[in-house]
């Protein structure tokens, strides 16, 4: 019997966890660049509170996702509800350091602007990956989870071509979709399909949106 075309062999790229952690950690260090006028609390707050959650899951599953456990997706989920909500704290700081009519520099708005924004993908994308058919253990085959409807629609789930037979989406797939919601403000190549998903892209595509078209738009300004 002959072999399976190397192209067609399954692939263990769907249980890389380490570009998932890596894309935490640059989030988390970029917290310490927030400009003062934005927070004044300690600059180090947040990336410590967000390292101690991340910790734990990069100890359980350094590189590849192996062990699933409950309360490993319960810290999953508190670590992303506190990327977006020190995000949105930090928008909302920012709307009203504009609002006040205070002429900030210009470079300290394209810098808040820049930290959010790239905050706002990570923290979606990683979303995104937690939820799309039940999460990543949901999605790999070789565990025994039942998975759940598709939340989104990749190009490569709609395509008869050889080597993509076996394709799992990444979490740089999810990252790509998390960076082009945040850039064209809407689905480009993968379509959302459930509510929970078109809501969150909603969500992310409004912050990104105020994030560029009003404070972006307002550091040009000054500079």
């Amino acid at each position: 019997m002959s072999e399976l075309p190397e192209a067609a062999a399954p692939s263990n790229r769907h249980t890389r966890r380490w570009p998932a952690s890596l894309a935490v950690i640059v989030a988390l260090g970029l917290q310490l660049a927030v400009p003062p006028e934005i927070m004044e609390a300690p600059r180090w707050i947040m990336p410590a509170c967000g390292a101690a959650l991340l910790v734990p899951l990069i100890w359980t599953n350094p590189f590849h996702l192996r062990r699933d456990e409950a309360w490993l997706r319960w810290i999953e989920i508190a670590l992303l509800a506190v990327l977006v909500g020190v995000n949105a704290l930090y928008l909302s700081s920012l709307i009203v350091l504009l609002a006040s009519g205070d002429p900030a520099d210009g470079k300290v708005l394209v810098k808040a602007a820049l930290l959010i924004w790239v905050t706002n993908v990570v923290a979606f994308a990683l979303w995104y990956w937690e939820i799309d058919r039940g999460g990543p253990f949901a999605r790999m085959p070789e565990h025994e989870h039942e998975p759940e409807r598709a939340d989104l629609l990749f190009p490569q789930m709609t395509v008869d071509l050889p080597g993509w037979e076996r394709w799992l989406p990444g979490f740089t797939d999810y990252l790509f979709v998390a960076f082009t919601a945040a850039t064209a403000f809407s689905p480009t190549d993968t379509m959302p399909l459930t509510a929970r998903v078109k809501t969150l892209m909603a969500i992310q595509s409004g912050i990104s949106l105020l994030t560029i078209a009003v404070v972006a738009a307002r550091a040009v300004n000054v500079l």
